[in-house]
């Protein structure tokens, strides 16, 4: 396992019991991220990094009884949380690294990942791995519930130039991976860029 790895499950292990405490008005903004995505009932689709599974719900909604809802996440603390929540029911948990997904090729038609790409250690690669189990056209979800600025003032620091989830930034590397940005907003009350998987 890697230093990544490592530094991912401590920082979240140690925060999963109190995450939904610390963010509890976060739902609405997720439930309208999933509505963008334009999802269809009898959909497949993945939660990537899913943590405590708040995703879950509304992803279940949108594709119905007859679709299938698969939550990933690296940290096991985080998919007890989710368990304890009841979100288990809405979809899978499957504690396992998107850098390396447990899914055959092509088998979702959607992947959402809710503040996924910080803690991604190499981000065009695993992009590609996000990719590689969509079918083509399917979709991409890339959100935060809330913008770029207003998370860095939270957490005490400026953006930088370098930041991945700039638009200039985020652009060539979905296009490096197999996505084509579609859509993209960064307001102080949600992130959210929306790719296609290209052929």
């Amino acid at each position: 396992m890697s230093d990544d790895h490592t530094h991912v499950q401590e920082f979240f292990g140690a925060r999963a019991a109190g995450w939904d405490s610390r963010f509890p008005d976060d739902g609405p903004a997720y439930a309208a991220a999933v509505a963008e995505m334009g999802l269809r009932p009898g959909d497949r689709v993945l939660d990537a990094g899913c943590g405590t599974g708040r995703a879950l719900p509304p992803l279940r909604a949108a594709v119905g009884p007859g679709g299938v809802v698969v939550g990933v996440d690296l940290t096991a603390e985080m998919l007890q949380a989710a368990v304890r929540a009841g979100r288990d029911r809405e979809g899978r948990l499957l504690l396992a690294d998107v850098a390396a997904l447990p899914l055959r090729r092509g088998a979702l038609d959607a992947v959402f990942a809710a503040g996924l790409i910080a803690h991604l250690p190499r981000p065009v690669e695993n992009l590609r791995e996000l990719a590689r189990v969509v079918r083509p056209g399917g979709r991409l979800a890339l959100f935060h519930p809330i913008g770029r600025a207003a998370l860095a003032a939270r957490q005490g620091r400026l953006i930088t130039p370098d930041d991945l989830r700039a638009e200039a930034n985020l652009r060539p590397v979905l296009d490096r991976a197999g996505w084509r940005l579609t859509s993209y907003a960064d307001e102080d009350s949600r992130f959210l860029a929306l790719a296609t998987r290209e052929d």
